[in-house]
């Protein structure tokens, strides 16, 4: 059995990447190491499958001497790094946080399988990997007419986040060309579905559209993204992690490129479908432009060619059918929200974030 070292995996991609292993029936023991900042929750690992082979671990990637705890105890040999500071707009309202969980904390574990990597002649073993999970947001921002990203597109970020993940990125490649440490990268579009923390687009508008309140749109709601299912993400992890080649990057995307108003507007029309007894429909009229944040970036792509040709991976689940999905798990689930909503840390972002932001 190949014991698992999970970072994040009590957040939105990382719970869902576990239960889909666990799903899977893989000969696998996890071992979770999650802080459980404010993106991460024990709510997000309840009825996992098989939970016997899921170890959780509440501590933190930047503390050496735990990671160095868990490598010698539990004979990892494979390491999934979710663990990051993912949000834009709270890199903009306090950016150290992120230069020390996503820069220091990947660091701190590329230190540790690098020392607890070695074979009797200080070689690293081959028997072992290292997947990162990075974003499109490190390649910067697309103008209409260029084309998408590729895994050469120069790094460009225009954010502290995305600025703290482009570091850890390299930070990754280093390892791999300085001492030889097996690893691969990933990097995804915006994922949606199950557990996603309600402070990110899709959850906040179906939230908020359920309860009648305001759908804040930045800007004029032009910015366009490629939305991808978090299930379809899972399913490419694990195809790099199995057949990637070692030191190579592979971009994830959901190979869609709607305006974030047209998102809004479908998860609106998916909700006016479900919802037709309620008293906010049509529920599109609580749209509300508000002032864009500083730096955004106006349109991200992704061109997913390589997965596809080297890994025979593509998305599988349409935006459409993924939209359908999320938003009656969020209306099936109304004792999740009230539990992660009630975090002190979520009411004072939301205030802190759009309280003051002028309509447009």
């Amino acid at each position: 059995m190949k014991n698992v070292l999970i970072t994040g995996g009590a957040g939105f991609i990382g719970s869902n990447f576990i239960r889909y292993l666990l799903e899977q029936d893989l000969d696998v023991c996890i071992f979770n190491l999650d802080l459980l900042t404010y993106a991460g929750s024990l709510e997000n690992l309840t009825d996992l499958p098989d939970s016997d082979r899921h170890h959780f671990i509440k501590g933190d990637i930047c503390d050496r001497e735990l990671v160095d705890k868990i490598f010698t105890e539990n004979f990892i040999s494979l390491v999934v790094h979710f663990a990051a500071e993912s949000h834009v707009d709270r890199s903009i309202l306090g950016p150290e946080e992120f230069i020390r969980t996503n820069i220091q904390g990947t660091f701190s574990l590329l230190e540790a399988v690098r020392k607890h990597w070695q074979d009797s002649n200080n070689e690293i073993r081959q028997d072992v990997h290292f997947h990162h999970i990075s974003t499109d947001e490190v390649y910067g921002s697309l103008a209409p007419e260029e084309a998408a990203f590729s895994e050469l597109t120069p790094v460009a970020p225009n954010s502290p986040y995305a600025a703290s993940k482009a570091a850890s990125d390299h930070l990754v490649r280093a390892y791999y060309h300085t001492y030889g440490l097996p690893v691969t990268i990933t990097n995804c579009s915006n994922n949606y579905g199950p557990n996603q923390f309600p402070e990110k687009l899709i959850p906040l508008i179906i939230i908020n559209a359920w309860e009648g309140k305001p759908l804040p749109i930045y800007g004029d709601g032009q910015q366009i993204r490629d939305w991808l299912y978090v299930e379809d993400h899972c399913r490419a992890i694990w195809s790099v992690i199995q057949k990637g080649k070692q030191g190579e990057i592979y971009n994830v995307g959901g190979n869609n490129q709607p305006t974030n108003l047209e998102i809004v507007n479908q998860i609106c029309s998916v909700l006016d479908m479900k919802l037709p007894e309620s008293q906010h429909t049509p529920h599109f009229e609580l749209v509300q432009h508000v002032k864009d944040r500083p730096g955004h970036d106006r349109r991200y792509a992704m061109n997913i060619q390589k997965i596809k040709n080297d890994l025979d991976w593509e998305p599988a689940v349409s935006l459409e059918e993924g939209l359908q999905k999320t938003v009656t798990w969020y209306l099936n689930h109304p004792d999740w929200i009230e539990k992660i909503r009630k975090q002190q840390d979520y009411q004072s972002w939301v205030k802190n974030n759009y309280q003051g932001r002028d309509q447009q």
